[in-house]
């Protein structure tokens, strides 16, 4: 049979939410479920991982979403999310205030749409009875926000832990030369043998003294310690950023894992997590060329320390369409075009079997599945995208069925809808793959 038509006889046509109806078979188990996305800025990536995670909470008791982007903005949306006396009720006015560029990432209408969802659920008569017996909390996992952890450490300290203060404001000194050019500490540790790690560990140590790790996300002393951690982990991103090879990437992942396992033991024991990241890093890095090039991801690393049977990865992919991306890095946004996929590619593969079609693949349960299998290039598109330049790039070779356990396919996709038509020219160093 042609592997067109295995796909085409496989697969489940999505048109509503119950249409995922196979894959929550797959998650029913599970503690985990990492929800991917191929680029940043695709509006049916947003949409269907927003009502496959609605599924999760509402049948499955899933208890926490946990995503790539930073604790500080995250934590506000959390508070929002949850009902917290003095947030704002309307989660769009909180995804507005996210500064960090690509803030489209998750200022959108999309997320704003699932946000209000999630805030309803958690502040209704059906809190409780529908979903986990506690709300449902809302997380970022990231590296990236040295200056706003910081600032946020010092702020409790100074409130809560006076005796500490001082230790804090060496740390905020220590930085503060560095605060209008997020590079401009990793310039700094390269050419000068001081930098700001013994600072940071005392901060550190001082934020963990008292922290009573309970309370859903919302304890104080949990907020403060992970704001610590993420200025920890952010000092030896930048140092190791200037280096070059996979240590800066792998740093990052590993902190997001370490931030999930954090926030279940912060969550009532058996509370279950969904991840929302790019396939970059949800996707089994081992099923790719990541791992020849020494890179591990959140996906992988789930699987190894949660166990593959506690793990549901869910992987995305396109064929054409537009997309919400910027020609440089903190360039202003742009409605880009993503031409048809090249033709050694699953997502043009995917095409040819069901043209126009969004469509689920679960794997192993469908029968003779070779051709999930096989090494195929896998379009991973990031913030910064040249569409002109596509075939000579933005592809990953993947061993599909390796890298996730479940992929959907979306055949015509439209670009996000970003709250601010306009970004701000700053943001933080480009990752590899680009911007992801």
């Amino acid at each position: 049979m042609k592997t067109t038509d295995q796909l085409a006889e496989q697969a489940d046509v999505l048109n509503n939410p119950y249409d995922l109806d196979r894959l929550l078979s797959r998650t029913s188990t599970a503690r985990v479920v990492l929800i991917g996305e191929a680029s940043h800025g695709t509006s049916e990536f947003y949409r269907w991982r927003a009502e496959l995670t609605k599924r999760l909470i509402t049948e499955q008791g899933f208890g926490l979403v946990a995503v790539e982007g930073d604790w500080p903005d995250c934590h506000r949306l959390h508070c929002c999310v949850r009902g917290a006396p003095g947030a704002p009720n309307d989660p769009a006015a909180v995804l507005w205030g996210f500064q960090r560029w690509p803030r489209w990432m998750w200022g959108n209408e999309e997320v704003a749409e699932f946000a209000r969802w999630l805030r309803e659920l958690n502040t209704s008569e059906l809190a409780g009875t529908v979903g986990p017996s506690y709300p449902v909390g809302f997380h970022g996992l990231d590296v990236y926000s040295l200056w706003d952890s910081l600032d946020a450490v010092v702020g409790y300290l100074r409130q809560h832990r006076p005796e500490h203060l001082k230790t804090a404001l060496a740390a905020a000194r220590c930085f503060e030369p560095y605060r209008e050019d997020p590079q401009a500490y990793a310039y700094a540790t390269r050419l000068v043998p001081e930098d700001c790690e013994q600072e940071v560990v005392r901060l550190l140590s001082a934020a963990a003294e008292r922290n009573s790790g309970h309370g859903a996300g919302m304890d104080k002393d949990f907020v403060a310690r992970q704001n610590a951690e993420v200025v920890a982990e952010a000092e030896r991103y930048y140092r190791a950023m200037l280096r070059g090879g996979p240590d800066s990437w792998n740093i990052r992942d590993r902190h997001m894992m370490a931030t999930l396992h954090r926030l279940f033991d912060a969550y009532p024991q058996g509370t279950k997590a969904v991840v929302w990241a790019h396939n970059t890093h949800i996707g089994d890095a081992r099923a790719t060329d990541m791992a020849a090039a020494g890179m591990v991801n959140i996906g992988q690393l789930a699987r190894e320390e949660l166990g593959q049977g506690d793990v549901v990865l869910v992987g995305f992919g396109s064929h054409r369409g537009s997309v919400i991306a910027s020609d440089t890095w903190g360039g202003p946004v742009q409605r880009k075009p993503v031409p048809a996929a090249r033709g050694s590619s699953i997502e043009a593969e995917c095409h040819q079997a069901l043209p126009g079609e969004d469509a689920l693949w679960v794997f192993g349960d469908i029968g003779d599945e070779r051709w999930a299998g096989e090494v195929w290039d896998h379009r991973a598109i990031g913030v910064i995208y040249h569409p002109e330049r596509e075939h000579r790039g933005n592809y990953v070779p993947t061993i599909l069925n390796r890298r996730y356990d479940a992929y959907i396919h979306c055949d015509n996709t439209q670009a996000l809808a970003p709250l601010h038509p306009i970004e701000p020219a700053r943001g933080e160093a480009e990752t590899y793959p680009v911007g992801l």
